[in-house]
């Protein structure tokens, strides 16, 4: 079979990242190494939003040059293996009211405050975390080029 045999369509890429959780993070060091690191991630728009300390490497690094490949991936066996990659450029937002509704997605996708995930309402997500807001980043991938591969779509053969 054929690459394009294997490539997931728009719909399916949407999908696999809307219900998939830990994203790998790429960015470029300035010694000219890749720093690699697992993120939790929303959807926004299609698009990947995550965010971090401001003062964190990753950030540093897209600061420097805001080029990064993010990653999702599943599987065990190999015709199981389904993921999506994405070269990208950093949209980088410090606005701490967009970050804080980035924390607030994000709590609603994972188990952030008492082991469950839960929409919380303004004052909940202020209190939560508001005093984390203005030390963090959203970053938003913007992709260049997705590549993606589902090896469900092989039915078992090589």
């Amino acid at each position: 079979m054929a690459r394009k045999d294997i490539a997931m369509t728009p719909e399916e890429v949407a999908e696999f990242l809307r219900t998939n959780t830990v994203l790998q993070v790429a960015t470029l060091g300035s010694n000219g190494w890749p720093h690699l690191a697992p993120m939790w991630y929303v959807m926004e728009d299609d698009k990947i939003v995550f965010r971090s300390f401001t003062k964190s490497q990753k950030i540093v690094n897209l600061r420097r040059t805001p080029r990064l490949t993010v990653l999702v991936e599943t599987g065990e066996d190999y015709s199981e293996l389904r993921g999506v990659m994405i070269r990208a450029e950093a949209l980088l937002v410090d606005d701490p009211d967009y970050v804080l509704s980035v924390y607030g997605s994000l709590a609603a996708k994972y188990p952030m405050i008492n082991g469950t995930p839960m929409v919380l309402d303004d004052e909940a997500l202020e209190n939560a975390f508001g005093r984390f807001a203005a030390k963090n980043t959203a970053v938003i991938v913007e992709p260049l080029k997705v590549t993606s591969w589902d090896h469900t779509k092989l039915g078992g053969a090589y």
